[in-house]
């Protein structure tokens, strides 16, 4: 069993369109005609990530509805240093950490409406002298 998609219900798809291909390095492709507006983002030629405009009102007090975070692995040094300098380059905040146990580095962005984008890799634990 392996992951085929994650779902992102948003009141703003756009903004987390750009981030994810504009940043991250996904790719916007081709979507059925699916009543609601969004966009299928695809990695390695598959859709990874369906973004859906959120069409119920958010609860009083809290974000649109939403999942909590997606998981994205990057294994190559030069992939994630041009990830890092993209991130920098376009005033993306992100908070470092490391997977417990494993010590795998991990990279985590919040972006509005309340989605959290992780991204993590097996890469040595001084890949985060680039983030430094």
């Amino acid at each position: 069993m392996k992951l085929d998609h994650a779902t992102i219900v948003t009141r703003d798809p756009e903004s987390t369109r750009r981030f994810l291909c504009g940043i991250v390095g996904l790719s916007d492709g081709p979507r059925p005609p699916i009543r609601v507006g969004g966009y299928w983002l695809y990695a390695d030629g598959r859709p990874v990530i369906h973004l859906v405009e959120a069409t119920i009102p958010a609860l009083a007090g809290k974000a649109s509805p939403r999942i909590d975070h997606i998981a994205l692995r990057v294994d190559d040094v030069a992939e994630w240093a041009a990830l890092v300098d993209r991130m920098g380059s376009n005033n993306v905040s992100y908070t470092l950490s490391e997977v417990p146990l494993s010590d795998e580095p991990q990279l985590f962005v919040s972006l509005a409406p309340g989605v959290a984008i992780e991204v993590v890799t097996q890469l040595s634990r001084s890949i985060s002298i680039i983030v430094d």
